[in-house]
């Protein structure tokens, strides 16, 4: 099917995603929209975009737009998603999907009626040294898995609006469903919250959270994260005949195995845009008429959404 693709929104990630897009050699990107048309042209120049807009409603109604991309704040997720929706486009929504469980279960049904695509942008169950990881694992390699520990840190001058609530912002709806989406990937089970604390700037938003989950019966997870300060940021996972390093997780090209007899493996996945595999997925599952992901599915975006709420309002 032809894929021609409508960026809503001019965010930081905005060319990230177009670049790893046009790197798998499919799919075009024809239009891109702001609520300032000068905006949008500016990005549209920068990117080498054929149509640029000055509102979300001319980008979902040009009819040679067929695939919308949203990569608004988080609080504007559920808006985006509907108005591609109720326009006839298939959608792929950057994480979180939304912030609340109900909202992510409408779009779902609403995608299901009108038999159009739907996902939620994560990259992380897409790379390929988690895959590796994750056969690893399934072998019995390292044995048992029983502990995990994750840190990771992103300012929030990165984006201004990741200290505002009303944005949907702050650390946990920031970095969280990362920690949720690979575990599950991983683990094949979503990790139960436990218990959290946080600590909260003036606006309400939450500058540094720490999560304890469990996965089954006996894995207990840690999951560390700071708008702060520059952690070192690193996932382990321990299990009975070793543990996995892996730098910079959400976005890892690499990741090494310390045996507990001393050996080491290493393994590498080197590429320039880390995103690209998650659109070769989302170009497989539209030219195979699928309306929804059979690794992001339904069921991991609609529970990760539920885990993320459910922490936020125990900080309340």
């Amino acid at each position: 099917m032809k894929k021609n693709y409508g960026i809503l929104s001019t965010a930081s990630i905005v060319p990230r995603f177009v670049n790893a897009l046009r790197s798998t050699g499919e799919g075009h990107v024809l239009a891109i929209a702001s609520r300032s048309l000068d905006k949008a042209r500016a990005s549209a120049e920068q990117m080498g975009i054929e149509r640029a807009y000055g509102s979300y409603q001319e980008l979902v109604e040009d009819n040679d737009v067929n695939i919308i991309y949203v990569a608004t704040i988080n609080s504007e997720h559920y808006a985006n998603c509907l108005l591609a929706l109720e326009h006839g486009k298939h959608v792929i929504c950057e994480k979180p999907f939304v912030l609340k469980k109900e909202q992510a279960e409408t779009l779902f049904r609403i995608a299901r009626e009108k038999q159009l695509f739907i996902m939620e942008a994560q990259k992380v169950v897409f790379l390929p040294v988690m895959a590796a990881i994750k056969q690893h694992l399934e072998a019995g390699k390292l044995g048992r898995v029983h502990l995990v520990d994750l840190t990771s840190s992103c300012e929030a001058t990165y984006n201004n609006w990741l200290g505002s609530l009303d944005a949907g912002g702050g650390a946990l709806y920031g970095n969280a469903s990362y920690t949720l989406q690979m575990l599950t990937f991983l683990l094949g089970e979503m990790p139960v919250y436990r218990s959290g604390a946080a600590i909260k700037a003036e606006s309400g938003a939450d500058v540094q959270c720490v999560i304890n989950l469990t996965v089954g019966n006996d894995i207990l997870v840690v999951s560390k994260i700071s708008t702060r300060v520059n952690a070192i940021n690193k996932a382990f996972i321990y299990g009975e005949k070793g543990y996995v390093e892996i730098s910079d997780y959400w976005k890892a090209r690499s990741a090494t195995i310390y045996y507990k007899n001393g050996d080491i493996e290493e393994l590498n996945f080197p590429c320039e845009f880390e995103l690209k595999y998650e659109v070769e997925h989302i170009h497989c599952c539209l030219d195979t008429g699928n309306i929804t992901s059979p690794i992001m599915d339904e069921q991991m975006t609609v529970k990760t959404i539920g885990t993320l709420e459910e922490i936020h309002n125990s900080w309340k």
